[in-house]
């Protein structure tokens, strides 16, 4: 298993080390303007320029704080109203509309009504993001406690179990799979929330340069930029994988 995992490990980097060969010859060779598609050489000496003499950071931290109270905001306020629907069938019948319209109604389009409400800054970009993770872990928290076995949840009402005793025991380690699998895309769509709202609405953070650099034709940056916010994604995402590791596995041990 470890020498399967290992072979992954060296073919998606030689993947990466291929398509990276491949784009910096056709860009040195296609002759296009480096303004249009810089070759990966000028994108890491940018982003190496940019980590070493500092310019970079202040606009890393931005973004991250703005991610993890927008995340942190908006999965706790997701997963408290998907509880509070799967138990209510009233409360998912009267709020799940409005929930669904808040969420097919372009965060861009909202943006300029959020800076208005909010100011320019890092409030109206903690709401996007709050709002566009909010979602997916409300929705799979409501399908992960409606799907539990019934044939358990008979047992425990023939055990005498409380609706509280049910909820604790039965449904949330049921559905804890599905809970977790939404805040994986909670996570993922909270980066691009984050970027998406300092596009229109913020002076610092890495959405805010990537309009910059566009402004100052610097293209490279502009790259330079994109690799942080990937590289950012990629280290969250694995995080999260490592916590839903963690928590699911008392459930994975074998007896």
């Amino acid at each position: 298993m470890k020498l399967t995992a290992a072979r992954t490990h060296v073919y998606s980097w030689a993947l990466l080390l291929a398509l990276l060969a491949g784009w910096e010859l056709a860009s040195r060779g296609s002759g296009v303007s480096a303004l249009v598609l810089p070759a990966p050489s000028a994108v890491m000496k940018s982003l190496w320029m940019g980590l070493s003499t500092g310019y970079l950071w202040p606009h890393i931290r931005t973004t991250g704080l703005e991610l993890v109270l927008g995340l942190f905001s908006g999965c706790l306020i997701g997963f408290i109203s998907g509880v509070a629907m799967a138990e209510s069938t009233l409360l998912q019948r009267v709020l799940k509309p409005y929930i669904v319209i808040s969420q097919v109604i372009p965060k861009l389009a909202l943006a300029p009504l959020f800076i208005v409400w909010f100011g320019f800054g890092m409030t109206s970009t903690v709401v996007i993001t709050a709002l566009i993770c909010f979602f997916p872990l409300m929705e799979n928290t409501v399908t992960s406690l409606q799907q539990v076995d019934p044939q358990r949840l008979e047992l425990f009402r023939m055990l005498g179990a409380t609706r509280r005793q049910t909820l604790l025991r039965l449904k949330l380690p049921s559905g804890l799979p599905g809970i977790l699998a939404g805040l994986r895309v909670a996570v993922v769509l909270a980066l691009v929330g984050a970027v998406v709202g300092e596009f229109i609405g913020a002076s610092q953070g890495l959405g805010a340069l990537i309009i910059a650099s566009q402004g100052m034709m610097d293209t490279p940056l502009m790259f330079a930029v994109l690799v942080v916010i990937a590289a950012l994604g990629l280290l969250l995402y694995q995080v999260t994988l490592a916590v839903e590791k963690r928590l699911l596995l008392p459930y994975t041990r074998i007896s």
